[in-house]
């Protein structure tokens, strides 16, 4: 028994040894800073385990192209060597990487149309990360309609309070400044912080991901990669309601990264009790924390805007046009930022100057999208057309089944079709709060369970749509 203890013992010295010998071959390279000095660290590894001329016979044209998540990325150009690597030496590549980062790693070699497309979609990756890299506090401009959410941003960014504004749940309609604030917060962070793991995410992504993982029996890959997160952002939430297995994963994973106290943020269109398909349980863990919403831009935080990307592009804009532009376009801030851009490239192709007659004309196509603008009394009009009802009716006191269905889709195209606050709408309709948001509810129920239902509705919608 001593002696075959014995044997074990020096069995086990000897892969010790080897192991530690390969990982001091890496310690002795350069720092790993990138994806070609990991596939060097690979191959220092391979060459004790394979003779020179199958290094130089299947590796001399083969390069790293890309880590991601738990997926080591390969080039090589030959379809041939695609299929002797795949089948040959996928097995020890993976035992390297394991040795190197003591993980499990998914080896996968492009080669061809295949490669062609994949460097084509990381190129825009990195086009948008570029553009991400933009929104940093610096450069968001701050006004009455937006200066609480940053003020939430910012101490969260800096780590103040964080049980208390843990999660921060910023929201409001499309291009007010959301998704620059959650960039804003990972750029601060990841400077302060530079081995944090940050993990980002649009909503739809997340459900997208989901159903790849489990397809691909990549169930506990999907699950350690969000909720190992130090922080976690999550763009437009609201994409995940009303799909219930990414809401089960989603709801453990919330309490997961809740109990080790790591920062959660989301952005939504609308705020969580307005999120009509969420389950109750999400809702009240959204609202457990710090609410923060951003409303249009008033007139001089759209003036302020408009200065700031004009500086950005180098553009000299006179008072009078950013004046002009200011009142002229209130929606949002994506809007102005857009016009200023649309100036920048017509001077630039033009070598006109720009003054407000020019701008009148650049601009044209854009006020005329602010001129027909869908209004509620359009929508009430259409659907009682659509009923061969009167809008008195719809508006009216009257529990008459027809009267209320079509009050009912009145309230649910104002919602989906407008920028009304369910507020608004319950004033409009001469009803509370509540009543929208069963109205709203008993219409999402009516489409999910009969295809006719949805049909009418996008009748009404196809009459609206053609007033303008």
């Amino acid at each position: 028994m001593l002696i075959l203890q014995a044997f074990f013992d020096i069995i086990k010295c000897l892969i010790n040894f080897k192991i530690s010998e390969q990982l001091e071959l890496l310690k002795g390279m350069k720092t790993v800073n990138s994806v070609a000095d990991i596939w060097e660290g690979v191959l220092s590894v391979l060459r004790e385990n394979l003779t020179s001329v199958a290094i130089t016979t299947w590796f001399s044209d083969c390069s790293a192209v890309n880590i991601s998540g738990n997926r080591f990325i390969l080039h090589t150009p030959s379809e041939f060597k695609k299929r002797i690597i795949e089948s040959r030496f996928t097995d020890l590549i993976k035992s390297a990487l394991k040795d190197i980062f003591a993980s499990d790693f998914e080896v996968v070699l492009l080669c061809g149309d295949e490669y062609e497309r994949y460097m084509e979609q990381k190129k825009k990756e990195e086009g948008q990360q570029q553009e991400q890299d933009e929104y940093t506090f610096e450069n968001f401009v701050v006004g009455s309609s937006n200066k609480f959410a940053h003020a939430a941003a910012l101490a969260v960014a800096n780590g103040v309070n964080k049980k208390d504004y843990n999660p921060l749940f910023i929201y409001g309609e499309s291009g007010l400044g959301k998704t620059h604030l959650l960039h804003a917060i990972r750029h601060e962070i990841k400077k302060q912080h530079p081995d944090y793991n940050i993990v980002y995410v649009k909503g739809d992504d997340f459900t997208n991901e989901l159903i790849s993982a489990i397809q691909t029996g990549r169930n506990m890959a999907f699950r350690e990669k969000y909720r190992n997160a130090d922080l976690f952002l999550m763009d437009d939430v609201q994409f995940i309601a009303g799909k219930e297995s990414t809401q089960e994963e989603f709801f453990h994973t919330f309490n997961t990264l809740y109990e080790a106290n790591r920062q959660i943020v989301f952005t939504s269109d609308r705020q969580p009790n307005e999120i009509l398909r969420l389950t109750d349980r999400l809702k009240t863990r959204f609202e457990s924390g710090l609410l923060a919403d951003v409303q249009p831009p008033d007139y001089e935080t759209r003036m302020a805007i408009i200065k700031n990307k004009a500086i950005q592009l180098g553009l000299n804009l006179d008072e009078d046009v950013v004046n002009y532009i200011a009142e002229n376009l209130t929606a949002n801030v994506r809007q102005l930022e857009g016009a200023v851009n649309k100036i920048k490239a017509y001077h630039d192709l033009m070598s006109e100057d720009i003054d407000v007659s020019s701008v009148s004309k650049i601009m044209k196509d854009m006020f005329k999208e602010k001129s027909s603008f869908i209004t509620p009394d359009i929508i009430i009009e259409e659907t009682a057309k659509y009923f061969s009802i009167s809008p008195e009716d719809i508006k009216g006191p009257s529990r008459a089944k027809p009267f209320v269905v079509a009050r009912q889709i009145s309230m649910y195209l104002l919602r989906t079709l407008t920028n009304f606050s369910l507020s608004e709408i319950g004033e409009f309709f001469s009803r509370d709060h509540s009543t929208v948001i069963n109205s709203l509810k008993q219409i999402e129920k009516n489409i999910k369970a009969n295809p006719d239902f949805y049909r009418i509705i996008k009748d009404i919608t196809s009459n609206i749509n053609s007033r303008n």
